[in-house]
């Protein structure tokens, strides 16, 4: 049976941990990025479909590609994060599906239904998202997801020519708590939660 983390390890996962829009200009080597992955790919996606790619925007060309894509509100913290992670789908992510989901024929879950398959990809690529963020929380990095940006922008700068579409930007650095505003209300229990 597994214990329970800490709670300086709670703490840095969750409790302290804020949405950062100020970075400290340490650059993010490629060994973090490497190691973040490889956090990241261990987490659970349904039929281990593993739909996620992302793109690892850390120089000033591909800077430059992107900031004409992000929303008005989102352009300063993105020009000056280490890194943006362009978090995208295979909307063909059932072909990886006889090597990674070999004890069925999964593949043909998704061949038939374009609609579903892409339900599938969002979800579960959304879900590793989610993953990117805590273990980057575990690597001693801090983040910033967006949804302010042009979809169509971004696939055309950056995923044309693939079948993988953006979901999702996530700014990746070290913070400058300078930019950090105090944390928002939550839901109580009660309010988001049932007990059946």
């Amino acid at each position: 049976m597994l214990s329970s983390l800490d709670n300086n390890a709670l703490s840095q996962l969750f409790f302290e941990a804020h949405t950062h829009n100020a970075w400290q200009p340490e650059k993010i080597s490629e060994e973090t990025l490497r190691t973040l992955y490889d956090l990241v790919k261990m987490g659970p996606t349904s039929a281990n479909c593993c739909p996620a790619r992302f793109i690892f925007v850390r120089t000033e060309a591909g800077r430059e590609k992107l900031l004409p894509c992000v929303s008005s509100g989102n352009t300063d913290k993105t020009a000056t994060a280490p890194c943006t992670v362009i978090v995208a789908y295979d909307k063909r992510f059932y072909d990886r599906l006889p090597t990674l989901f070999p004890h069925t024929d999964a593949r043909s879950w998704f061949t038939g239904s374009e609609a579903f398959a892409e339900q599938t990809a969002l979800r579960n690529s959304s879900l590793q998202a989610g993953y990117l963020i805590l273990a980057a929380r575990a690597l001693g990095l801090d983040t910033g997801p967006m949804s302010g940006f042009d979809p169509k922008a971004i696939d055309e700068a950056f995923l044309a020519g693939t079948d993988w579409t953006v979901n999702m930007l996530i700014n990746l650095g070290y913070g400058d708590a300078s930019g950090v505003k105090p944390r928002l209300p939550r839901l109580d229990f009660d309010e988001a939660c049932q007990l059946v």
